[in-house]
């Protein structure tokens, strides 16, 4: 059975002025948690770029984007690469001007499988765009903040970079070191003005949750407030995050997991 929380299957309507002129990047766009972040950030009145791989699914979250009155551009880029990562900081300034906002979301998991039967292939690739490619991101879009003094970059980690879960070593290992390239780097660009956190997201329904083979109401039986999180209840953490209301809030990470770290 698919336990909801109906009032949080669409977006409130966040304070038009929270991110008035400012510009975001979302990776990972064009689905799940990218998607409800990105049109989050049109809603909060910001000017959004975002990526992905799938220009299908980027054109769906375009027209979204655009329902909520703001400008948006998709760029198809694999975070893997640094010269598309490059490119998509570079197409965002040249199209825009600046970048205020940057919400560091693409990743990847893998089916579940002991440590000793996964693939140094597997381990690699997981690496490649869940610990590399963020820091690829990071360092572009920290080289623009430098030059105007100024921005806040949210970070997707996940339960799986604060503990440990059976089956996914790999994973696991990739989203500690979301945490930890967040924490340094927020403390090397605290005095430059930059703001560096996390989202340490738990049961999201998503396409990622979806893919694990395990029914939801099982899934929610071990989240204390007993649902499973809706995609726009991380949007608008990384919404206030990246907005002044944070603006003492830096190397820090953000638990949305309806109290499932408590658990443990």
């Amino acid at each position: 059975m698919r336990i909801r929380c109906p009032r949080l299957l669409r977006l409130e309507k966040v304070d038009i002025m929270m991110l008035k002129d400012k510009v975001a990047l979302v990776t990972g766009g064009t689905s799940g948690i990218g998607r409800a972040t990105a049109v989050a950030f049109g809603q909060a009145g910001a000017k959004v770029v975002f990526s992905g791989r799938r220009e299908t699914e980027g054109e769906e979250t375009a027209a979204l984007i655009r329902e909520t009155g703001a400008e948006c551009l998709f760029v198809r880029s694999d975070v893997s690469s640094e010269a598309e990562v490059q490119a998509l900081v570079e197409k965002t300034i040249a199209t825009y001007g600046r970048l205020d906002c940057a919400f560091n979301n693409a990743a990847i998991d893998l089916p579940p499988k002991p440590l000793h039967k996964q693939s140094v292939e597997d381990f690699d690739k997981l690496m490649a765009i869940n610990a590399r490619g963020l820091f690829l991101c990071m360092k572009y879009e920290l080289q623009q903040m430098l030059n105007q003094g100024s921005g806040a970059i949210v970070n997707t980690s996940s339960l799986g970079g604060l503990i440990g879960y059976p089956g996914s070593a790999s994973y696991i290992a990739s989203k500690h070191a979301v945490m930890g390239l967040t924490r340094a780097a927020a403390f090397d660009y605290a005095k430059q003005g930059i703001r560096i956190n996390a989202v340490t997201p738990g049961t999201i329904d998503t396409q990622m949750l979806a893919g694990y083979g395990v029914g939801l109401d099982v899934l929610a039986a071990a989240v204390p407030m007993e649902r499973i999180g809706q995609p726009t209840e991380v949007a608008q953490a990384v919404v206030f995050l990246c907005s002044d209301a944070a603006s003492y809030i830096t190397g820090k990470h953000l638990e949305i997991d309806g109290g499932r770290i408590t658990a443990n």
